[in-house]
C-alpha cells in the first residue's frame, strides 16, 4: 500500500488549502471572466479534464460532457476514444481538445493527430507522462503501448498540425522549456492524478514555469481542481486556465449534460465571488499578491 504521506493527490489538496487569500474590496466591482484561448473567447477559465471512457459512468458521457461545456461557454478536453466518439463530441458544437498517448509507433500518433483535424476539434496535444508503468516498464494502457518522445520527435508532432497543439503532464520547468522549443501553443502543468507517488503539487511549480514561459505558451493547470476558490488560486500564481475531472463526474453521472453545465457553472460564479473580493475585475488582474502561505 502506498505510503500516504507520499500520496500526490494528498499533497496536492494540502498545499492548495495552505493558500490563503487576502480580501480587497475598496474600488472592487462584478468581475469578468471572459478568456481568449487560441483566438475564441470564452465565458471562463475553467474547463473539463481529458477524461476517457465516461460511458462507463454514463450512456453517452463523453458527448455529454461536451454537451454541458458547450452550454456553459466552456472548452472540452477529451483523452483516450475512438474517432466516431471525438466527432459527436466535436458535433455538439464544443470547442474541444484532443489529447493523444503517447503511442509507441508515431503513425499511430499522426493518425490520431489527423483524427483530430477531421473531426472538427478546437486544438490538439499528447499526453507525455502515460510513457512509463510503475515497475519500471514502458506503459501499456488497455492493450496500446506507450513510449517516451524525444523533443525532435514532439517538434514534428506539432509541425504536423495546424491546429494548436497541447503538452499535457508538464511538471517541471525544464519540461516547459522543451515544449516552448518544439513550438507547443500550450501545456498543461499535472501529475496525472498521482501518476508518481511524491510529485511536487502543480501549483508549486507553476510560478517557476510561468517565469520561464512568459506568455509563450498557454498554461492550462490540471489535478485537484474542485472549486472556483481552487481555480482562482492557480490563476494568481500563472495559470490562463484550469481543467476539472473529477469534480464533474458526479455531476455527469447524477445528472448528464446539464450537471456538467451547472457544475461548471457553480465553479464560474465561486470565482467571480473571489474575484470581487479580491478587486479583480478581469482575470489578468489576478495576481500573487493576494497569496499567503499558511505556516501556522
Amino acid at each position: 500500500m502506498e505510503n500516504d504521506r507520499l500520496n500526490s493527490d494528498r499533497i496536492t489538496r494540502d498545499y492548495f488549502d495552505s493558500l490563503l487569500i487576502a480580501m480587497r474590496h475598496i474600488d472592487s466591482q462584478i468581475p469578468d471572466t471572459g478568456i481568449r484561448l487560441f483566438g475564441k473567447k470564452f465565458s471562463m477559465p475553467i474547463t473539463t479534464a481529458a477524461l476517457s471512457h465516461l460511458n462507463n459512468t454514463t450512456e453517452d458521457g463523453m458527448k455529454k460532457m461536451a454537451e454541458g461545456a458547450f452550454m456553459a461557454d466552456a472548452v472540452c478536453f477529451s483523452g483516450m476514444g475512438e474517432a466516431a466518439e471525438l466527432k459527436s463530441m466535436c458535433d455538439t458544437g464544443a470547442r474541444v481538445i484532443k489529447i493523444v498517448k503517447p503511442h509507441e509507433k508515431n503513425d499511430k500518433v499522426y493518425a490520431k493527430i489527423l483524427e483530430a483535424e477531421e473531426a472538427g476539434c478546437f486544438a490538439v496535444g499528447m499526453d507525455i507522462d502515460h510513457a512509463f508503468s510503475g515497475n519500471g516498464e514502458y506503459d501499456n494502457v488497455m492493450g496500446l503501448p506507450m513510449r517516451p518522445k524525444s523533443l525532435e520527435e514532439l517538434k514534428s508532432f506539432v509541425e504536423s498540425t495546424n491546429l494548436p497543439f497541447i503538452v499535457k503532464g508538464v511538471l517541471s520547468v525544464a519540461d516547459a522549456k522543451k515544449c516552448m522549443e518544439a513550438g507547443a501553443a500550450g501545456i498543461v502543468v499535472s501529475h496525472h492524478h498521482g501518476i508518481m507517488s511524491g510529485c511536487v503539487p502543480p501549483l508549486m511549480v507553476l510560478p517557476e514555469i510561468k517565469k520561464a514561459v512568459g506568455s509563450r505558451m498557454s498554461i492550462f493547470v490540471d489535478c485537484g481542481i474542485e472549486s472556483g476558490m481552487d481555480a482562482y488560486k492557480a490563476l494568481a500564481l500563472g495559470a490562463d486556465a484550469v481543467c476539472v475531472g473529477r469534480a464533474i463526474m458526479g455531476p455527469l453521472k447524477e445528472n448528464g449534460a446539464e450537471g456538467v453545465r451547472d457544475k461548471l457553472l457553480s465553479m464560474k460564479a465561486e470565482l467571480m465571488s473571489v474575484m470581487e473580493r479580491t478587486a479583480c475585475v478581469k482575470l489578468n488582474k489576478i495576481d500573487d499578491s493576494v497569496i499567503y502561505h499558511r505556516n501556522f
